[in-house]
């Protein structure tokens, strides 16, 4: 655990203040998005591309009195942050594709025990050391499924700079207000990229905190809900006794191999997410309404896409674009209604096909579904899109 941080000697750096136009780069914008949400607790090991949030958070949390620790490597990182939480802070951890399979274990660790933290990895290439400055979009399916058993995942992903700063806000509050681990998964490219970004007024964001005991110490049950399947989390030092385990266990707390406990709490920590799949599910269109051909995609492609969308109509080629700010639940209700009724769906990533064989499994028949992968360190050019469309139209 950190060191207790001193009185701030200083003002918050000027990019920290909200109401004003700023020229940020992604990892600034998410840094920002996390104090605004109201982190309050940073660990994490350097990784390039994602280090430029490390640094900034070791600025600004001292600052606003608030712990930042370099952690020896991103098993501890994520650790940190487990035992932060479990302490009443809102905590969050950075790093990319290495560091984040370190920090499978510790994952399925606060998915078990519920929670709520941030864990950023900014995609690079990969397996292994891969491509360490280069972009790639190769983790997708791992921010779903890295993490051994059966369990829900929330994992938002950001197509520019002010999706940097509004879907770390967004992930911050999913994590408090659902008790549970969410992933911010960027790219090379966003992460790097500079752009204008308004910030939010004081007051004009919502920040939710988790909801705590509303009863005494001595009647709290760590793990019995009221109906929203979500646990109330209590601050540990402030009288609240309960056991947290990564085994399967009671509303107690303690581990349980009883079937008539296992099945159900299985089903809760999916019931909790799944009866919100309308709040989770968030996407973007461009010129879908008439388009005979649909562009589905996400992060830094997505944004190739936007501009082959625009070409593409200059030149009488009738394109459109959904583009995915959640890739986790994946927001199959949006993914079908683009697909009916359209000549063919593109779904151009730089990976081998994570995304589009989620879109091949709910399409069910409505289109033909071609997968465009680009694996060379390099982003997907808008006529490389319009190449491959001249092929399909």
């Amino acid at each position: 655990m950190a060191a207790e941080t001193t009185k701030p000697s200083r003002r918050p750096a000027k990019s920290a203040r909200k109401g004003q136009s700023r020229l940020l780069q992604g990892n600034e914008a998410a840094s920002l998005g996390a104090l605004a949400a109201g982190c309050n607790f940073f660990a994490g090991y350097p990784i390039t591309p994602a280090s430029e949030i490390t640094e900034y958070m070791s600025r600004e949390m001292p600052v606003r009195g608030n712990p930042f620790i370099q952690m020896e490597d991103e098993i501890a990182s994520i650790g940190a942050c487990v035992g932060a939480s479990l302490a009443g802070r809102k905590a969050m951890t950075a790093t990319s594709g290495p560091g984040f399979s370190l920090m499978q274990e510790n994952l399925g660790y606060a998915m078990i025990a519920e929670i709520p933290l941030v864990v950023v990895n900014v995609m690079r290439g990969g397996p292994s050391t891969g491509l360490p400055t280069n972009v790639a979009q190769g983790d997708v399916q791992q921010a779903r499924w890295g993490t051994h058993g059966d369990h829900p995942a929330v994992v938002f992903c950001p197509s520019s700079v002010s999706e940097c700063f509004e879907l770390m806000v967004m992930a911050f509050n999913t994590a408090e207000r659902f008790r549970t681990p969410v992933i911010f998964l960027a790219d090379e490219t966003v992460a790097h990229l500079r752009e204008k970004v308004v910030l939010p007024a004081e007051g004009d964001l919502e920040v939710i905190d988790r909801r705590r005991p509303a009863v005494p110490p001595d009647w709290y049950v760590p793990y019995k809900t009221d109906g929203s399947l979500i646990p109330r989390l209590a601050d540990l030092g402030e009288g609240y006794r309960y056991h947290v385990t990564g085994l399967v266990h009671d509303e107690r707390g303690f581990p349980t191999r009883r079937a008539d406990e296992v099945e159900p709490f299985y089903a809760r920590l999916f019931g909790k997410i799944s009866r919100h799949f309308d709040d989770l599910m968030l996407t973007k269109q461009y010129s879908l309404d008439d388009a005979e051909i649909v562009l589905i995609s996400y992060g830094c492609t997505a944004r190739s896409c936007r501009a082959a969308v625009r070409l593409g109509r200059e030149r009488g080629i009738k394109l459109g674009l959904l583009q995915l700010l959640t890739l986790w639940p994946f927001p199959r209700q949006a993914v079908e209604a683009a697909l009916t009724g359209r000549k063919a769906a593109l779904v151009p990533e730089l990976n081998m096909g994570q995304i589009s064989r989620e879109v091949k499994r709910v399409n069910d028949g409505r289109t033909q579904v071609i997968r465009h992968s680009k694996m060379d360190g390099t982003m997907i050019t808008p006529e490389e899109i319009l190449g491959r469309m001249r092929e399909v139209a």
